[in-house]
């Protein structure tokens, strides 16, 4: 019985913090505009993708977001998209691809998830592991390769729980909840999945450097 209530009275004054910590005002954190987003990412070529429609922006309600696709010389190409949330106390929380690409008519073929090595700055920064979810989808005869992860405070998660329990953890500890989601699309060609892999690796390599002006930490 004093265990149960020494439970009940720990669950009590973390409720009451959160409470607390959720009336204070949130502080907008430094960032720059997607707007001056790089267009060249290496060899990569950025291409501006047309605006979201005004029901889509609705449904995601995102304060910041990039559309583009980017090529190289040989032709290679992907699509990127990074919506920015500067706080999700409110309800606007991120929306997973799980939920949006199903809408949209896409069925998943396969799911994994797969380490990338990458550099957080310059090229002299130490290189570092990050793991991010790979899936392939398909549309008709349509198939493509998706790589996405979301990011907030320095942190890379690819799990959509751990992502919900930092999120609650960093509005108590650093009383801030802004956050963003990072996809990369690859179309599936004749090279297969194996090739469109590694264009999409490459291309994360290219931008993840850049992510720091936009993606406080």
């Amino acid at each position: 019985m004093f265990t149960r209530a020494l439970i009940l009275f720990g669950c009590f004054i973390v409720g009451a913090g959160l409470v607390v910590r959720a009336e204070r005002p949130e502080p907008a954190p430094a960032r720059t505009s997607f707007a001056t987003f790089p267009m060249q990412l290496g060899e990569w070529r950025g291409v501006q993708q047309p605006p979201l429609e005004a029901s889509i922006l609705k449904v995601l309600n995102v304060d910041d977001y990039l559309a583009r696709a980017y090529f190289t010389p040989a032709q290679a190409g992907v699509g990127l998209y990074i919506g920015y949330y500067g706080s999700q106390r409110q309800g606007d929380t991120m929306h997973s691809p799980l939920n949006c690409l199903p809408g949209a008519g896409w069925e998943f073929e396969s799911q994994t998830r797969i380490p990338v090595t990458v550099t957080a700055g310059e090229a002299s920064s130490p290189a570092s592991p990050i793991t991010i979810n790979r899936y392939v989808i398909r549309k008709g005869l349509d198939r493509q390769l998706v790589l996405y992860w979301y990011q907030s405070h320095g942190r890379v998660v690819a799990s959509e729980y751990w992502g919900k329990v930092y999120l609650v953890q960093d509005a108590v500890r650093l009383n801030r909840t802004d956050g963003a989601l990072v996809r990369v699309i690859v179309p599936l060609g004749s090279g297969g999945e194996a090739t469109a892999e590694k264009t999409g690796v490459d291309f994360i390599n290219a931008l993840f450097p850049a992510l720091g002006r936009y993606l406080p930490t």
